[in-house]
C-alpha cells in the first residue's frame, strides 16, 4: 500500500455533516450518486492529499499500484481480501480487521 488516500466518515445526514465539515474548513471534492441511492461526498482541507468522505459506513481507503500482488502479499500473510470490483474510478477490493473494521485497497 502506497498511501491512505480516503477515510470514510459514518454519518446520518449528509448535508449536515458535509455543513459542518465546511465550517471547519474541508472543501467539497466530490459529490455524487453513488451505489444503493447514496451519495458520494468527499472532502478535503485545503492542499491535502488525504480527504474524508462522508457515507453511512466507515472505511480506510488506500491507494496501491498492483491490487493482485497487494492481495498476494496480504494472503501470504493471512489476511483475506474480498473479490477485486472493477469500477469506472478504479479497482477496488475490501479487507475487515479482527473487529469489522474496513480497509479498501484502491488501484486507480
Amino acid at each position: 500500500m502506497k498511501a491512505i488516500e480516503i477515510i470514510t466518515i459514518p454519518v446520518t445526514d449528509q448535508q449536515k455533516a458535509k455543513e459542518f465539515y465546511s465550517k471547519l474548513g474541508f472543501e467539497l471534492i466530490v459529490e455524487a450518486p453513488a451505489h444503493e441511492g447514496q451519495m458520494w461526498v468527499q472532502m478535503a482541507l485545503p492542499g491535502q492529499s488525504v480527504s474524508i468522505a462522508l457515507l453511512k459506513f466507515n472505511a480506510i481507503i488506500c491507494e496501491t499500484g498492483n491490487i493482485e500482488q497487494e492481495i498476494n502479499e496480504l494472503s501470504a500473510k493471512g489476511i483475506t481480501a474480498g473479490k477485486i470490483d472493477d469500477t469506472p474510478w478504479g479497482r477496488f477490493a475490501w479487507v475487515k480487521d479482527p473487529d469489522g473494521n474496513s480497509v479498501c485497497l484502491h488501484q486507480k
